[in-house]
């Protein structure tokens, strides 16, 4: 069966097929405290980067660097999740804090039955969702995921540097306008933005109810971004690697794939001692 990248709430509940529902915010006293019936928790922190580890330096990598394959492998095992598992994955961001980070980790690893919860939470609410505080039954654990390495396209910090340089390429910041400007950094230790990259943020792949926009919007909206740019000549970051898999999502959506993603994001530019912009 064809199966995401998106799901609403409303075709998930009429579903009549099992699902692994998980919950990609991070935080278990946030898990604790209200999850959707028979969620996993996919801790962002914990399951789908390598952020608690001990000895973890974000300026090697940014704040979440992506786990190890044979890690990310034996996970989706523990989890339950084979090649032939449906999964939907939903944070209460609409996406943006770690739904779709979960939705690029399984789609890079070769897994396809994976869907983004439409609105996230509020609209799961919304549409009759309630939530639980009891804990997710036990799991009946499969081998590790026969995945070996990340497909999809990937930059590192030496790339992007280059590529600011070649004009067939663009760099795209999704963080919000505001600290692209330089102007507030709520969680780096220095305002500002990679020098030379173009700014639209994630949010703006949604509409006024937190639900992605339509495809032919979307292709609108990025076909006016990338100004002839193909989207295999594009590379997507963040602040550190998250959000911008929203604005990959989105561009799936609008039937242009192919861009690749800075894990490392500002979190690690901006400790590199590289330059950066402003204003």
């Amino acid at each position: 069966m064809s199966f995401g990248p998106l799901i609403s709430p409303e075709s998930l509940l009429a579903l009549e097929v099992p699902v692994r529902l998980l919950d990609a915010r991070a935080g278990k006293e946030i898990f604790a405290a209200g999850h959707l019936s028979g969620a996993i928790h996919a801790d962002l922190n914990v399951s789908l980067s390598t952020a608690s580890d001990p000895g973890f330096d974000p300026a090697k990598g940014g704040r979440h660097p992506l786990p190890a394959p044979a890690a990310w492998a034996a996970q989706l095992g523990a989890w339950g999740i084979g090649p032939e598992t449906l999964v939907v994955a939903y944070d209460d961001a609409s996406g943006g804090n770690g739904g779709c980070r979960l939705w690029w980790m399984l789609r890079s690893f070769g897994h396809e039955k994976v869907a983004l919860l439409d609105g996230g939470l509020i609209a799961a609410q919304k549409a009759g969702m309630e939530l639980t505080t009891q804990e997710p039954e036990p799991l009946e654990a499969l081998p590790p995921y026969p995945g070996e390495t990340w497909h999809w396209p990937m930059a590192d910090i030496g790339e992007v540097g280059q590529f600011l340089k070649e004009p067939t390429r663009k760099v795209l910041d999704v963080r919000s306008r505001e600290r692209w400007r330089g102007e507030v950094e709520p969680i780096d230790p220095v305002a500002g933005r990679i020098p030379g990259t173009l700014n639209l943020p994630y949010t703006d792949n949604l509409e006024a109810q937190g639900r992605y926009k339509s495809p032919a919007e979307l292709r609108k909206q990025y076909l006016q971004l990338l100004d002839g740019t193909p989207p295999h000549r594009l590379t997507v970051h963040c602040g550190s690697g998250v959000t911008a898999c929203h604005t990959l999502l989105a561009l799936e959506l609008a039937g242009m794939p192919g861009a690749a993603l800075y894990v490392g994001s500002y979190s690690e530019w901006c400790r590199s001692g590289k330059p950066l912009g402003k204003g």
